[in-house]
């Protein structure tokens, strides 16, 4: 199963990619446009890579709460799954820029590279998190969208 990682922010999203029984990785940030040149560039990148899932970040509050953020995590990963007939789940992504900050400092980078880097990082760190969840189907060896947000 190959999936495609999104960290979804106001000015960016960044990207990442879990071939097969791989490790997820970074591939780069994108500058957020408009909607039209967003799906085209996703549709290109679930094209090349021949992407079965993608998986959105869900911005959860510290306490588990959906805010404003998260339901528009939620209306994306909706309307991307419906413009690119793929499977799309959403997972909490709690903490995922702080892992990727800490990440990035110990590979001694500049200031500028981590800042360039760091929506990637977390968009891999998004598809780690995604990939340790509980598998509740034993005919599919991925998550249920219902598995990445509590209750």
């Amino acid at each position: 199963m190959r999936l495609l990682g999104l960290d979804i922010g106001e000015k960016t999203i960044g990207l990442a990619i879990c071939e097969e029984a791989g490790q997820p990785r970074p591939l780069y940030t994108l500058r957020r446009s408009s909607r039209k040149r967003e799906l085209q560039h996703l549709r290109e990148l679930v094209e090349r890579y021949r992407i079965d899932r993608i998986v959105v970040g869900l911005p959860l509050n510290m306490d588990g709460t959906a805010g404003p953020a998260a339901e528009r995590a939620r209306f994306f990963a909706q309307w991307l799954e419906e413009q690119l007939q793929r499977p799309t789940d959403t997972c909490d992504e709690r903490l995922s820029t702080v892992e990727a900050e800490e990440r990035l400092q110990a590979m001694s980078l500049s200031p500028a590279r981590c800042a360039e880097r760091i929506d990637a990082v977390a968009a891999a760190v998004i598809l780690e998190d995604y990939l340790q969840l509980p598998r509740k189907d034993s005919g599919y060896d991925g998550p249920s969208p219902a598995d990445s947000v509590p209750g």
